[in-house]
């Protein structure tokens, strides 16, 4: 009975152990493939691919912008980006340094991203959703980042204009 208890056991700890490393396998595939989808996502805009571009969006995706009136849902936002695209470049965003997470389904996942860009460095955080198992982003912020030390002096450029908006948002 004892030798049967053990077998038991073992097998347990086996199957919890494969168990355990093919959820471990499946969190990092899904994460290259994150990673690869935001990487074409990228790349198709610094190679001005529209269509490329927007077939790595969910259909009802949002781009909020570094502006703060620049909340773009999908149809809006193609038609923004399309002058760019026109002229055979939009922007070149590259990942310096990238987190994702998924949630316990592996079919959302979120990510923050430190950029290079033409602004210098940026934050892009966003959220993606397994669409007929593919990843694609339903929704992006991009971020320009602003030294600590150089807040202040960035307030002050920005106080005219935002002040402005701020004044229209709460009339709304």
């Amino acid at each position: 009975m004892n030798q049967i208890k053990k077998l038991i056991y073992s097998l347990f700890i086996l199957f919890l152990t494969i168990s355990c490393k093919s959820t471990i396998d499946s969190v990092e595939v899904n994460k290259q493939n994150i990673n690869q989808t935001i990487d074409s996502w990228h790349k198709a805009a610094s190679n001005a691919q529209i269509d490329d571009y927007f077939s790595l969006m969910t259909s009802d995706g949002v781009f909020i912008g570094t502006d703060a009136t620049e909340n773009w849902q999908n149809e809006a936002f193609k038609t923004f980006c399309k002058p760019y695209f026109d002229k055979g470049k939009a922007w070149d965003f590259s990942s310096l340094q990238r987190n994702i997470y998924l949630n316990k389904n592996q079919d959302i996942a979120w990510f923050d991203e430190l950029l290079e860009t033409q602004m210098k460095i940026c934050r892009g955080s966003g959220v993606l959703m397994k669409v007929e198992n593919k990843w694609k982003i339903a929704h992006y912020v991009l971020s320009m980042t602003i030294p600590n030390e150089l807040a202040t002096e960035v307030t002050k450029l920005k106080d005219k204009t935002e002040s402005e908006e701020i004044l229209k948002l709460r009339a709304k």
